[in-house]
């Protein structure tokens, strides 16, 4: 997909609008950012001018930052702003009431074969877009925060969204360099969310039980855990961390990790069928016979990033 020629607007100036607009510019698509303040339709363009700045510092820009910035357009006009977009995407406030009324008006401003689609952090799209006459190309894309830096989209569909409206919304996140993952149905919270709401539920509790300091888990997760994770994900590391792999793992801290869950309230044993599952996805990304190999990468990269870290501390 070429993004030259397409137009994507922007819903919402505030950070993940902002994020979002340096998303597509940077993907040379043409940007149309609404946003209903004054005040913030002034601010904008400092905001991404500077982000741009920094990014291409770093040698994150393949084109000049004024180039980029070029691409977007900032607008008080709804109407004018999505008219001719291919890509909808709503970034207002996590609310309901606000969600809804604004799909209510996108529906009827949108060109009849634009994708409809909020960065909605928990909210699903049948809770604000099961009403609507065109309710089949509306969806959730759920980003990190910020994108242009985290590129994992979450790509959920509604159970009215046209499955064609959710491959074409995957293809133009991919295109604009992100990694574009389809969860399988709604749930509230999505996976990065509710990730990221174990972790920090298990930090609450440790800091309440008095077991480790809000400094001390930072670092556990900083230094330790989030440190591999930044490399591969959790399937992947107790995979790597274990000879035999998932299935090997599961028999040895199955049952710990069992105890930890229910001393929680949460009894979610890792039953054989699950684990089994879980192992046949694993080793068709990684027969046991390659296992050494990707040890040794996994080491390698996180060597790249020990040695990043101390030049960044000097």
């Amino acid at each position: 997909m070429s993004f030259r020629n397409e137009i994507v607007a922007i819903v919402g100036g505030g950070s993940i609008g902002v994020a979002f607009s340096i998303v597509f510019a940077r993907a040379g698509c043409q940007v149309r950012l609404y946003d209903p303040s004054a005040e913030r339709r002034t601010a904008v363009p400092g905001e991404i001018g500077s982000r741009l700045s920094d990014l291409h510092a770093f040698g994150l820009l393949d084109d000049a930052p004024d180039e980029v910035l070029r691409r977007i357009g900032i607008d008080g006009d709804l109407a004018a702003a999505v008219g001719e977009a291919g890509l909808v995407l709503e970034c207002a406030p996590e609310r309901l009431d606000v969600k809804r009324a604004l799909f209510a008006q996108l529906d009827g401003l949108a060109r009849p074969d634009a994708i409809l689609a909020s960065a909605s952090s928990a909210l699903v799209a049948s809770a604000f877009a099961d009403g609507l006459a065109g309710r089949a190309r509306c969806l959730v894309a759920h980003p990190g925060n910020p994108p242009y830096l985290i590129p994992v989209v979450e790509i959920v569909p509604a159970p009215f969204t046209d499955m064609q409206v959710v491959e074409r919304a995957m293809a133009f996140f991919e295109a604009a360099g992100m990694s574009a993952v389809r969860v399988g149905r709604e749930i509230e919270g999505f996976v990065f969310n509710r990730l990221q709401g174990a972790v920090l539920r298990e930090a609450y509790c440790l800091v309440r039980d008095g077991v480790a300091s809000v400094d001390d888990i930072d670092r556990v997760m900083r230094d330790g855990i989030g440190l591999r994770w930044s490399v591969i994900g959790p399937f992947e590391t107790v995979d790597l961390n274990t000879r035999g792999g998932i299935a090997s793992h599961a028999q040895k801290m199955g049952p710990a990790y069992e105890r930890m869950g229910a001393s929680r309230g949460q009894h979610d044993p890792w039953t054989p069928e699950l684990v089994a599952r879980v192992e046949r996805e694993r080793r068709a990304k990684l027969p046991l016979a390659e296992w050494d190999a990707r040890v040794g990468w996994r080491d390698r990269m996180l060597m790249r990033l020990v040695r990043l870290r101390k030049e960044m501390r000097g």
